[in-house]
């Protein structure tokens, strides 16, 4: 029998607890629905792609400033922004099981899916925010939420950073961060959540160079998906139709991925206009204007927005690299992530415990863990140490064997072609450093 799509994605989310990427929140008391926790491997993976990410924004750049702003903000943020009357999405309750359904999903929307019964409510609005109180009182004064975006944290500082930065337009302002979204349906494992982390810039420019500018980010963001080592077959633009158009947005369009479920959005690429900054001007009377040499007028700048899912980006990576390959005999799984990004870069082995291997294989992991994340391991044949570094997507092995004592060489395996050479164990470190580079 033929396996299917969800067959893969079962495989995937077991591998990825049995390996310590991902696990359900809370699961010893049952688990919280949409909620997961990342283990070892997966918190490193996480940390790498952050890091990718804010490297390739910031670090490389000098027209974009970084940004850390807090969770909590001011309720009239989310009252400016349109997200108190707008951030909704149509909600359809079951009668009958009680299910609740988005109203957007079904194609049916007189017949129940799960229970078959035509007990379905009309749709109404449900606002997709958290809220919480502020202080001892939980009153109506004391309301505030956690955020459902990032952006709204770099807008409000888009004074602040520019003054502090002497940057002069066009510049942009990255961030990544937690945002919370009470969402109707989750699911596919991690890829839509209540709780997620956002990976945003917004890039403040003239409006005359909005289209400009837009097709720039669109070839940039692919080019890091490229970069990430994502197949390009199974990435695609889709424009948004103007029907489709959030209310802040003139151009919309996303980097989408074929996942097991379908494609789906992976990033979107967004003209926000002044619609942002010319509200919060008109509900602060703080002047959010920009004049320089170079345009001869004042103007509120337009926005080119770049917002990608971290927690979907590490979905991607991790469907993109699974395979399950019958050369490899009877552990074919192997996770081919991009050594850039792989949460372990290498592991060290002494083939067998004695004859000094172990010895000289741990003082070459103590010295390679000093430059980047190594796994050191005694246990179990060496084929089966290979197949657990494969499963878990380290890219090469070191090998300590009978030779190591004589020439001061290793075997370095790597995982997707499973080639052996040998080198030097004092060039070791270095081989290491350009390979996952």
């Amino acid at each position: 029998m033929a396996k299917t799509s969800n067959d893969k994605m079962d495989r995937l989310v077991s591998l990825c607890k049995r390996r310590g990427y991902i696990f359900q929140s809370s699961e010893i008391y049952g688990g919280l629905n949409s909620c997961w926790d990342y283990g070892p491997l997966g918190s490193e993976l996480k940390r790498n792609i952050k890091t990718f990410w804010w490297e390739a924004m910031t670090n490389r750049r000098d027209d974009v400033e970084g940004l850390d702003a807090a969770i909590l903000m001011h309720p009239d943020v989310w009252k400016t922004s349109g997200h108190v009357a707008e951030f909704t999405d149509p909600l359809i309750d079951c009668k009958t099981c009680k299910s609740r359904f988005r109203a957007d999903d079904l194609e049916d929307k007189t017949k129940c899916p799960v229970c078959g019964n035509q007990t379905l409510t009309d749709a109404r609005q449900f606002n997709l925010m958290f809220k919480t109180f502020m202080g001892p009182v939980e009153d109506d004064s004391a309301v505030v939420y956690l955020r459902p975006e990032t952006a709204q944290g770099i807008y409000v500082n888009f004074l602040n950073v520019k003054n502090a930065s002497r940057q002069k337009i066009p510049f942009g302002i990255a961030q990544i961060g937690k945002a919370f979204r009470n969402e109707i349906t989750p699911g596919n494992f991690i890829f839509r959540t209540r709780e997620f982390e956002q990976m945003e810039m917004q890039y403040f420019i003239h409006p005359s160079e909005d289209e400009k500018w837009f097709d720039y980010w669109k070839e940039q963001r692919w080019n890091w998906y490229m970069e990430l080592g994502i197949r390009k077959e199974k990435l695609r633009f889709q424009e948004h139709e103007k029907k489709e158009l959030a209310h802040n947005a003139k151009k919309a369009i996303d980097v989408e991925y074929e996942f097991p479920f379908g494609w789906k959005e992976l990033e979107g690429i967004h003209n926000r206009t002044d619609f942002d900054l010319s509200r919060h001007q008109k509900a602060t009377n703080k002047d959010q204007g920009y004049s320089d040499e170079r345009f001869k007028e004042k103007f509120i700048p337009y926005i080119i927005e770049t917002s990608a899912g971290c927690d979907r980006t590490l979905l991607t990576v991790l469907i993109d690299a699974y395979e399950e390959d019958p050369s490899r005999g009877d552990k074919p799984t192997v996770l081919r992530l991009s050594p850039k990004i792989a949460p372990i870069k290498a592991a060290v082995f002494p083939l067998v415990k004695r004859d000094g291997m172990p010895e000289t294989a741990e003082k070459i992991y103590h010295e390679l863990k000093k430059r980047v994340k190594v796994f050191f391991d005694v246990s179990g044949s060496i084929g089966r140490r290979y197949a657990r570094m494969d499963e878990a997507g380290t890219p090469f092995c070191f090998t300590i064997d009978g030779q190591t004592a004589e020439d001061e060489t290793v075997t370095i395996r790597d995982r997707d072609s499973m080639e052996q050479t040998r080198h030097k164990i004092a060039e070791l470190g270095d081989i290491l450093a350009e390979k996952v580079e």
